[in-house]
């Protein structure tokens, strides 16, 4: 990473020892890219909240955290504790003007070959019309900017494609989008996800939080079908044998790892969120993510779009 990013200093935050003795594996000559900062503390996976944000003051991750809110670093990555860096953010760094709720994404692989966005997986229960129309103009922004895509297509996930299917939040939600400059396609429905047809699918933290961990499930329960038919006798194991150079290049596509790590969109300040188990090829995208997103200007984006949004539908949203 640090050898294709020139500019980029690394600010890594934690016990100083285990950090200088990781540190001095890399190469010599990237040694002067790294800086070390001390933090006593660790936020760990099963903490509540309020113990990351009251009593552990001195955390890795609050500490890294308030390096972007003092304008030391540009960008925080972390694999720790979704909801603790999701809280510590928003209180430390804040809100990006017009943002009600900051909504966390994930990466999804479909049958187009190009990865759609759901939004929220988790950080919101509560899907009021108004952050999801939010979450939505976020997900565009990102997906144009980040993912390349010109004029993301814009999925509202429900129990039907009709217009008047669903929650009166939904319905309310759908009349927002039907009535923006997004390129909203209407309601999608959960076997649509993975079809590729959206770019960016709007749901509440707790129907996507479902979705996503649905979804995680299906990669081992693949995995578990393969070997249970390679054990069937000696022609089925030659038959996986001969096909899984392409059975590894299919399920590349659902490793997380390839992603790296999703955005904290709405916070005022670049943050990007791993999965707990990060590898250093997980890692290392997630830094890659990070810089795409400082150098691209997402929150900016995000501010303007939705001070223009607020001007034309002042009277619509709830």
């Amino acid at each position: 990473f640090l050898q294709s990013h020139p500019d980029v200093m690394v600010i890594a935050v934690g016990d100083p020892k285990l950090l200088n003795e990781a540190i001095k594996r890399c190469n010599a000559e990237m040694l002067n890219r790294f800086q070390i900062i001390g933090a006593s503390e660790i936020v760990l996976m099963d903490d509540p909240i309020e113990v990351a944000l009251r009593r552990k003051k001195d955390s890795s991750m609050r500490v890294a955290i308030e390096q972007v809110q003092q304008g030391k670093a540009d960008a925080v990555v972390s694999a720790g504790n979704t909801g603790a860096v999701l809280s510590t953010a928003t209180i430390l760094l804040g809100r990006i003007k017009g943002v009600s709720r900051p909504t966390i994404g994930t990466f999804l692989p479909t049958q187009s070959g190009k990865p759609v966005l759901l939004l929220d997986v988790g950080a919101n229960i509560e899907g009021r019309p108004r952050f999801l129309y939010e979450f939505a103009i976020m997900g565009s922004i990102y997906s144009k900017q980040v993912l390349g895509n010109e004029s993301p297509k814009i999925g509202l996930l429900n129990i039907g494609e009709e217009e008047g299917k669903g929650t009166e939040n939904i319905i309310q939600t759908f009349q927002l989008l039907k009535n923006s400059t997004l390129n909203f396609q209407g309601n999608v429905e959960g076997r649509d996800v993975l079809l590729g047809t959206s770019d960016v699918v709007v749901c509440d933290g707790f129907v996507g939080n479902i979705v996503l961990k649905f979804a995680e499930s299906m990669l081992g329960l693949l995995k578990a079908k393969i070997a249970s038919h390679a054990q069937k006798g000696f022609f089925q194991k030659l038959a996986v044998m001969l096909m899984l150079p392409t059975l590894k290049h299919i399920l590349k596509d659902f490793d997380y790892q390839e992603y790296g790590g999703v955005p904290l969109l709405g916070v005022n300040g670049v943050v990007i969120i791993g999965h707990g188990k990060s590898s250093p090829l997980a890692i290392q995208n997630m830094l890659i993510r990070a810089v795409e997103v400082y150098n691209k200007k997402i929150n900016v984006s995000i501010e303007s779009a939705l001070q223009i949004s607020a001007e034309h539908h002042s009277n619509d949203i709830n």
